[in-house]
């Protein structure tokens, strides 16, 4: 895909307690979360509880599908992760959008 064609998606991240506990003791917490924020570059990123576990809400450019299994494999296996991919707009995008109908 060129730069241009990048989809704008929310990836929400529902982390599994007993994974992040571990994580979290054993010390990967952090630089998991950290590599996942390097690789993807999200434009805002936010934590908080949803339906009773840790939760990370990464709004970022998706440059290619083929990006994918290295965004969900690391969260896969640290998190055991149960990850939802939406496409989203910002303002700009949905003016862009309705002007062009």
């Amino acid at each position: 895909m060129e730069e241009e064609d990048t989809v704008r998606v929310l990836l929400k991240a529902q982390l599994d307690t007993q994974a992040t506990n571990e994580a979290s003791a054993g010390g990967e917490m952090p630089d998991a979360l950290r590599q996942t924020m390097e690789r993807i570059q999200p434009e805002a990123a936010y934590f908080g509880p949803e339906d009773g576990v840790r939760t990370a809400y990464f709004f970022f450019d998706l440059k290619d599908p083929s990006d994918i299994p290295v965004i969900a494999e690391p969260l896969f296996q640290t998190f055991r992760a149960r990850l939802t991919w939406t496409p989203v707009m910002n303002q700009e995008d949905l003016q862009k959008g309705l002007s062009d109908r």
